[in-house]
């Protein structure tokens, strides 16, 4: 059996050395474990920033909840005072109510958008960067943006 020069001759690297497979093998392990730590990375602070826009929401639902909770005692107290005295002391007293009652839906809307800006909890940028990452792997071009 002869061998072929072509096949077993390696080609000398940028600094002169030649590079056998246990270096390649080498740059390709250190390659991806790079590129995993920065994928991990990135969705850390994907994660990050969702989770502050939830955090934003759940507060601002929480500060609704204590609003309406203050517009349920001002009715119960324009009720107390309809039943009492005259007209005066609970339609001021209602129409506070009312003010609250306003301020509350606001918040509950604000709180919903921040929450509905959080979903979903997954880190997309991340994720569509693996799949592409793959794709590198596998020899493929990804196409466009495209996330599967």
């Amino acid at each position: 059996m002869t061998t072929r020069p072509e096949v077993v001759r390696y080609e000398a690297g940028p600094n002169g050395h030649r590079e056998g497979v246990g270096a390649l093998v080498s740059d390709v392990t250190s390659d991806l474990s790079r590129l995993v730590r920065d994928e991990v990375e990135l969705a850390k602070a994907e994660l990050k920033v969702k989770g502050k826009e939830a955090g934003v929401g759940a507060g601002l639902f929480g500060g609704a909840g204590a609003v309406a909770l203050y517009g349920l005692g001002v009715l119960i107290a324009a009720a107390i005072l309809g039943l009492a005295t005259a007209l005066p002391a609970w339609l001021s007293a209602l129409i506070v109510a009312a003010v609250l009652f306003l301020i509350a839906a606001v918040a509950a809307l604000l709180g919903k958008r921040h929450v509905s800006r959080a979903n979903p909890p997954v880190p997309q940028r991340a994720v569509s960067g693996v799949h592409e990452d793959l794709e590198a792997l596998k020899g493929h071009q990804p196409e466009g943006n495209s996330t599967r």
